[in-house]
């Protein structure tokens, strides 16, 4: 039973278990202060108890499991601070010769017709939850990049399961979640972001590619390959929508 919540300090009483077996009543009291003119603090422990006989030993060995106990919670907490999650962004922008709502409309409106203007890159775009371009909604990548292997010149085949975050088809902006996929095995998390927007005084748009990730350790690259390739699809699909006209 603990009490008392004041200077960072806590007591507790044992009110039933081992302890019980050879003390009238037990009370632990935990404080800690900070250092005086430095980092890190100081641990007290108290422990106060009543014996059931003279026989019964002094409960110094349970004292220093406390110091023991301590410093193994002060290592932990220490890891922790190391772990903070660590969140890492690559952009990018690209000029096209495409309007910005035509642009965003072949991510937002119908990715299943990228891969018609890069098939070398993106094989096939499915719908496998909701609809196109509305948030919530999931879609399936199959797409090449990498090294080129012994099957294909290109690069490797990969795939992305992806779900919708947000869509502003004022800003021309779609934000994809990766949730599954080969991105995941080196990525604990990985948002991309594509806002396309016009050229000021002149015909053509800028499409901005915004990647925000955490590795999983420090031994994985930073996306900059992906980022070349979402370079090199932007111009195939302007190439593509050019053509349309």
């Amino acid at each position: 039973r603990g009490g008392g919540a004041r200077e960072d300090l806590i007591t507790f009483r044992v009110i039933e278990g081992d302890l019980m077996k050879e003390y009238k009543s037990f009370v632990i009291t935990i404080q800690v202060t900070p250092k005086h003119g430095g980092s890190g603090s100081i641990v007290h422990w108290h422990l106060e108890y009543e014996k059931i006989s003279d026989e019964v030993a002094h409960p110094e060995t349970l004292l220093q499991f406390c110091v023991e106990v301590s410093k193994e919670i002060d290592e932990h907490l220490l890891s922790e601070e190391e772990e903070v999650k660590t969140t890492e962004t690559l952009e990018t922008e690209v000029e096209i010769k495409a309007s910005a709502q035509k642009f965003h409309h072949m991510f937002a409106g119908k990715p299943h017709h990228v891969s018609k203007a890069t098939p070398d890159k993106i094989q096939s775009c499915d719908l496998h939850e909701g609809d196109w371009g509305t948030v919530g909604s999931v879609v399936f990548w199959n797409y090449i990049h990498g090294k080129p292997t012994l099957y294909t010149c290109y690069g490797e085949a990969k795939v992305a399961k992806e779900r919708i975050e947000a869509v502003d088809p004022e800003k021309n902006l779609i934000t994809f979640r990766v949730i599954e996929g080969d991105l995941m095995k080196e990525y604990k998390s990985f948002v991309i972001t594509i806002q396309v927007t016009p050229k000021h005084g002149g015909s053509g748009s800028v499409v901005h590619w915004h990647f925000e990730y955490e590795k999983i350790n420090e031994e994985v690259a930073h996306p900059e390959t992906l980022l070349q390739f979402a370079v090199e699809i932007s111009k195939e699909i302007d190439e593509h929508l050019l053509a349309e006209e």
